[in-house]
């Protein structure tokens, strides 16, 4: 029995959306702007999420790295103090290269930026990385298109040897193979022995406008007063912790630091840098999501507001209804299945345009989106709810009307 008045209701609400369209548009409007608005968000923050999960590891699963700075819960305070610690040196990677027994492959890392030239054409803020020969193999691997990887002798030697970025090679050398040719990195030439595959963007910052020379080169053309990053590659996450705790040991002892005294280098992961990334942009998607929930508020106070003139006009035909035995609750499954009706379809119009919006924001400004079905039903679910919590109270305004007073109301 309890059926028939929901399902009788549901009719009522459908065709009296249908009746007044120029109302129910309005009322769609305010919940399809807030869902719209949410599910962009969250399509552009989920797609953001697995991009960087994917493609800002710059370390392997069993790697990491000696640095000088801590990236993460760095204050003003804490990076003063780490700017009086000592620079990583090349001697302190050679003390693990002959001491770290858990250590599968020891290398170093430091860089700049330098504007790059070829011929008449140059190309700016490109990223000058002197490495080691082994460091093609630790963490983010270097695959080379063309060429080969530098070698122990080029490091040994300090050739002016270089392996430059898809995107160096695509504007310096747009016409020509790059091999073998002369590119100039500030002041200094270097011969070209290899280009790398193109990794693309991240977040709209190329991976690809790189020049890797050979650690002792830099040094010897950019200085040795700088302090150096030291990889690590490990076989196992095990190992990796052993390794950890091995290099700490041996860098506190050559460094004569006290049981007391914290370290004065930091560890750097994969975990790091997504940790890194989850602490820079947690306020920023709070804030987000905050606002765009404002948006969908307004939407329910939209219908509530029209779910108000609905009643007032409708006042004479809900006298009749309760005249003819339509019962309180009929009246108030009526009202509240058409306020939810309109949320949910403003809901589902919202989710499409969502889609086609966060689809815009990818392709005009190359930051990835992605949507779990799981948002979706959420979406859904709270646009049924919105429109639910706000049918309420004209709801049950309408089931209270005496139907004596409501009959007498003119039409």
């Amino acid at each position: 029995m309890a059926k028939t008045p929901i399902k009788e209701s549901l009719v009522m609400a459908l065709v009296s959306l249908r009746d007044n369209k120029l109302r129910t548009f309005l009322t769609l409007l305010g919940i399809i702007i807030g869902v719209l608005t949410i599910i962009a968000v969250v399509s552009v923050i989920q797609g953001l999420n697995n991009y960087v999960y994917t493609k800002m590891s710059f370390y392997g699963a069993n790697d990491f790295s000696v640095q000088k700075f801590s990236m993460i819960g760095t204050s003003l305070k804490d990076f003063q103090e780490q700017i009086k610690r000592k620079d990583l040196t090349l001697v302190e990677l050679q003390l693990l290269r002959d001491n770290c027994r858990s250590c599968e492959l020891l290398g170093a890392s430091v860089s700049m930026n330098q504007t790059v030239k070829a011929g008449s054409r140059s190309l700016r803020d490109s990223e000058v990385r002197g490495v080691t020969s082994v460091d093609h193999e630790i963490g983010s691997v270097l695959e080379l298109q063309s060429g080969r990887h530098l070698q122990r002798q080029d490091e040994a030697n300090s050739r002016a040897v270089c392996i430059i970025g898809s995107e160096i090679a695509e504007k310096l050398f747009p016409t020509v193979d790059p091999l073998g040719r002369w590119l100039k990195v500030g002041g200094r030439d270097f011969l070209v022995i290899g280009v790398g595959e193109e990794k693309g963007k991240i977040l709209g910052f190329s991976q690809d406008n790189y020049v890797r020379v050979p650690i002792t080169t830099f040094m010897k053309v950019y200085g040795s007063r700088r302090s150096i990053s030291i990889n690590v590659h490990t076989g196992s996450q095990e190992q990796m912790a052993q390794a950890q705790e091995e290099v700490r040991t041996i860098l506190r002892s050559w460094r004569k630091r006290s049981y007391r005294d914290p370290d004065d280098f930091s560890f750097a992961t994969s975990e790091t840098f997504i940790d890194f990334y989850k602490s820079a942009t947690s306020g920023i998607y709070f804030a987000m999501i905050a606002i765009s929930s404002i948006a969908l508020v307004v939407g329910g106070i939209v219908i509530m507001n029209i779910m108000f003139v609905s009643v007032s006009e409708r006042t004479k035909e809900i006298g009749i209804r309760m005249a003819v035995g339509a019962r309180r609750k009929d009246i108030l499954y009526q009202f509240l299945i058409e306020s939810s009706v309109i949320s949910a379809i403003g809901g589902i119009i919202g989710i499409v345009l969502g889609f086609a919006v966060a689809r815009a924001v990818s392709a005009a400004t190359s930051m990835p989106s992605s949507v779990e079905p799981v948002s979706i039903a959420l979406a859904v679910v709270m646009s049924w709810t919105i429109g639910l919590f706000f049918g309420i109270y004209p709801a049950n305004r309408a089931a209270k009307l005496d139907p004596v007073e409501a009959l007498r109301s003119e039409l």
